[in-house]
């Protein structure tokens, strides 16, 4: 028998064969395994018996409302939810057994707290179901333990992270403990607790059994009509062109039938990119090895919590009187050759890759170096470029869903996703917020990338235990999208941040250029590790829960906005035009305001869903019809609009645009010119003073007033300028051809020079509009919030009788009064906050803030959150007004005032213009 001490001694002293280049990564077997016995740690499996019958376990019905393919932990979930909701006529398709890929063989750990409330919320959801809902429902057990987790923290970051995560469970009455080295080790006797700084503890985390509770999901949902149908593989996937020349789902093809269906779910785990491919769908995942080994007995262990050991990035699974010992590691084993032949199968482990791992779980559980090894369990796992899910539906064929790439989580993320993918089907959108796990959140050029795919998957992996910082940026597939300012940019000192493939300007950094290079793999697969890379420094130096160090540079560019000018490059944003006979109906259909004003408007405005949630926030122009002028104006004998919306979530909009146009049939073209034209934008009170030097057209209030819109020459070429602001100053956007970009930008910069002009990034833009009080959506504006609880009633025109896409749902919410309201706090303590601080009044939490940030001109830390009654009752302005407020960071209470108006000029003076004498002359302190 061999012992985890010795395995690793012995792989660490052994010389390490070549490593495979990370575009062929294959698998590898060693003769130093310590052990050769493969199994998982479950007293049951599903895997059928070699012989048994290979045809399908039910005959196959005609046609269903609905066909998920896949018998997972996700599969399973979402039938069941399916089959919950009403929607009975339902298949489930598995090509082996149930839990056949990689279900059978997961960890099954439940963690209930992550930085994100949507995750938290979907989290308990899955617990529920495991703990409550499913053994009640069938008289059954599905395995579920209740033991506890224990975060480990080394240092004092990590503790920080806990603490806010102990916060923000808080606001969900999810009990946790923040506990001292002593304290962790009168709880875990066996634990080395000489090199911690602190641990979390939350008594109700606990571990699910694959086989348990997808026999049990499928029992409960074959109970209400559902049908689960094994040994039946899928051959193809059947697509029509309708009338419209939309693409949809037609039927399921199988060597033993065809099911007739409009929907399909992808619920194939490893497989789901092939299951794509027949229906002509992207699925961006790939397949790795992901491994644990089982120990033999070892005393003492019974009853322990769970361990994630983040900082050494493993974790201890109790398994009875044994642990399983896993992780994540900078150098996975991608498994290219996907073969539809492996079901229950598993790979041979790699010490040479698994090796840290047992390093990290000896140093926490000195016990571990005389235990055995029982078995190993490396098997398929699929991941994802963020370590999210794919979830929703397809941007290529309608009625395809995906509800797949779980990153080895499908257990743990199955109940709650299950449910949401299920109301998705049947409502058209999910209840929360998906958009974290919406396929839409990747742009179409990235999700056939096999570089991009590959790379930033990788990251993911390799990052998966790392701190989450506030400012943290992906390394790998960078510059993957650049607007024509890039080099200029990079060459005065612009940080960049990526978003949507996107290159787009974080801050300038004053010492100078920092390039962001190719993606080295963090020195794995022999790559070569990128030395002296100051981007990477920059933001290394941002690993903090304090003010960064570059806090004061930020100040400078936003107080040099709000007291002179700054120029903001927002190329990235997309950049959309609305034609054809049906324009106008579209329009008022599609956009909760009236942007149905005189050409030359323009129009901030909504897009909702049917329950009214706000799907996007957007600017629409009204355009004159007329001749093609690309790509500044399209051509038009009708009504034409041009939509700009924030790149980050553009490729979300299009597809929102396009199925809600498809769904009610109207005639219209959209069309995308986003690469097409740079935008920078020029804004604070000196930008009037710039423009009116290099735009040929009067910039007065009176001939160009705000809202307003018009093709004018700058310095010799054409562009769209717009008179709007998202940061509350006097300001013009200007929309410009890409071959103008640069001239137009070197006027502008040329005719600032004596305003002290500089240029700034959107993490000024962060910090200038929360000052402001506007907002940024997926952050204080979700597609779970509606215009009248985020305080954006302005933007829909409920005084007229034009119907549009979410109006009956805010009819009925306005006449029943909200029972939850977004509300701006300030606190006057010098303490960053950056979302998920738990909201007290009264002591009673009530909230948490969605988005935080600091003000520099009020020279305060302000967040904006959604505050509920704990009664239930109407949230009112008196509510708000009678209560005390108070914000938990980290386990610290902060004293907050709560603002029903935004606390920097709520009178809109500045963006018309208006200035106090004293803002102004002031900004070259700060240039």
């Amino acid at each position: 028998m061999a012992f985890l001490g010795c395995v690793a001694r012995r792989v660490s002293v052994a010389v390490r064969p070549p490593r495979t280049p990370p575009c062929c990564v294959s698998a590898r077997s060693f003769s130093s395994e310590p052990t050769n016995e493969k199994s998982v740690p479950y007293e049951t499996t599903l895997k059928q018996e070699e012989g048994s019958s290979s045809g399908p376990t039910k005959p196959l019905p005609r046609s269903a409302d609905a066909v998920v393919i896949g018998g997972g932990s996700l599969g399973c979930q979402t039938l069941y939810h399916l089959a919950k909701m009403g929607m009975t006529n339902v298949v489930l398709l598995e090509r082996d057994r149930l839990t056949a890929g990689t279900t059978w063989h997961t960890a099954g750990l439940l963690w209930q707290l992550r930085p994100s409330d949507v995750e938290v919320e979907l989290l308990g959801h899955t617990r529920t179901v495991i703990s409550k809902d499913l053994p009640e429902e069938t008289g059954l057990e599905t395995g579920w333990i209740q033991n506890g987790g224990l975060f480990i923290a080394s240092n004092k970051q990590r503790l920080d992270e806990y603490k806010r995560l102990m916060s923000l469970g808080k606001v969900y009455g999810i009990e946790s403990h923040v506990l001292s080295p002593a304290e962790t080790k009168d709880l875990y006797p066996l634990m080395n607790v000489d090199d911690l700084y602190g641990t979390l503890y939350v008594p109700k985390d606990g571990t699910m059994d694959p086989a348990g509770t997808c026999t049990t999901l499928s029992r409960a949902a074959s109970a209400r009509g559902a049908k689960v149908i094994e040994n039946c593989p899928v051959t193809g996937i059947q697509v029509g062109v309708d009338d419209l020349g939309v693409k949809r789902v037609k039927a399921v093809e199988t060597a033993h039938g065809i099911i007739q269906t409009p929907c399909v779910v992808n619920c194939a785990g490893v497989w789901a990119t092939k299951l794509g491919d027949m229906a002509g769908v992207r699925v961006p995942l790939v397949a790795m090895h992901h491994a644990y080994v089982v120990t033999e007995r070892i005393e003492g262990i019974q009853n322990m919590p769970n361990v994630r050991d983040h900082d050494a990035s493993v974790y201890l699974r109790l398994q009875g009187d044994a642990l399983s010992v896993g992780g994540y590691e900078n150098n996975p084993v991608f498994w290219d050759d996907v073969s539809d032949k492996f079901a229950f199968s598993l790979f041979d482990l790699d010490w040479d890759v698994f090796m840290q791992h047992i390093e990290g779980a000896v140093n926490r559980v000195p016990a571990l170096e005389q235990t055995g090894i029982k078995s190993t369990v490396c098997g398929p796992e699929s991941f994802t470029a963020d370590h999210k899910p794919l979830m929703g539906e397809a941007p290529e064929v309608r009625g395809f869903f995906l509800g797949c790439g779980f990153n080895s989580a499908g257990m743990m993320l199955g109940g709650g996703c299950g449910r949401e993918l299920a109301h998705w089907i049947i409502h058209g959108r999910p209840e929360k917020d998906m958009y974290g796990y919406d396929i839409r959140r990747f742009h179409n050029s990235l999700t056939n990338n096999n570089r991009w795919i590959r790379e930033r998957s990788h990251e993911s992996y390799a990052k998966n235990y790392s701190v989450v910082f506030p400012f943290d940026e992906p390394l790998a597939s960078r510059n993957m999208r650049k607007d024509p300012f890039h080099q200029v940019l990079t060459e005065q000192g612009c940080v960049f941040q990526e978003r949507h493939g996107w290159e787009r300007p974080g801050w300038f950094n004053l010492d100078g250029a920092a390039p962001v290079l190719d993606y080295d793999f963090y020195g794995a697969y022999d790559v070569k590790k990128n030395e002296n890379y100051k981007y990477n420094d920059l933001l290394g130096k941002e690993y903090t829960f304090g003010f960064p160090p570059h806090h004061d540079v930020i100040r400078s560019e936003c107080l040099t906005c709000r007291q002179g000018v700054a120029v903001f490059d927002m190329s990235y944003f997309g950049k959309f035009y609305l034609t054809g006979p049906d324009a106008k109906k579209a329009a008022d259909w599609l956009f909760s305001a009236d942007v149905n004003k005189a050409p030359g408007s323009t129009v901030y405005t909504c897009m909702l869903n049917k329950r009214g949630g706000a799907e996007a926030d957007l600017t629409v122009s009204r355009l004159e019809p007329g001749t093609a002028m690309l790509p500044l104006a399209p051509e038009s004998n009708g009504e034409a609009y041009y939509l700009a919306i924030g790149g980050g979530v553009a490729e979300h909009n299009w597809n929102h645009v396009r199925s809600v146009l498809q769904d009610q049939g109207f005639r219209c073209t959209l069309t995308d010119h986003s690469e097409e034209m740079g935008m920078i934008s020029i804004q604070g009170p000196r930008s009037r003073e710039v423009l009116q030097e290099v735009l040929d057209t009067d910039l007065s209030n009176e001939a160009f007033p705000f809202s307003t819109h018009k093709v004018v020459n700058a310095a010799g070429h054409k562009v769209r300028a717009m008179r709007l602001s998202f940061v509350g100053e006097l300001g013009w956007e200007l929309h410009i051809p890409k071959d103008s970009c640069l001239p137009v930008y070197h006027a502008v910069m040329a005719a600032g020079a004596k305003h002290g002009i500089i240029n700034s990034g959107y993490r000024a833009i962060d910090s200038l509009s929360i000052e402001k009080g506007y907002r940024h959506w997926h952050a204080d504006l979700r597609p779970d919030d509606t215009p009248l609880e985020a305080g954006l009633a302005f933007t829909c025109k409920m005084k007229s009788s034009i119907p549009f896409l979410g109006r009956d749902s805010l009819e009925k919410q306005k006449a029943e009064g909200l029972r939850r309201r977004i509300v701006c706090f300030t606190i006057d303590e010098k303490v960053p906050m950056f979302g998920l601080e738990a909201i007290f009044r009264n002591g009673v939490p009530v909230g948490h803030l969605r988005r935080s940030d600091y003000g520099f001109f009020i020279d305060k830390t302000i967040g904006y959150g959604y505050i509920r009654n704990p009664d239930g009752g109407v949230v009112s302005a008196d509510f708000i007004k009678s209560g005390t407020f108070t914000l938990e960071r980290m386990g610290v209470t902060y004293a907050a005032k709560a603002h029903l108006k935004s606390p920097f000029d709520s009178g809109n003076q500045r963006i018309k213009g208006i200035y106090p004498v004293e803002d102004l002359g002031l900004h070259k302190a700060h240039v």
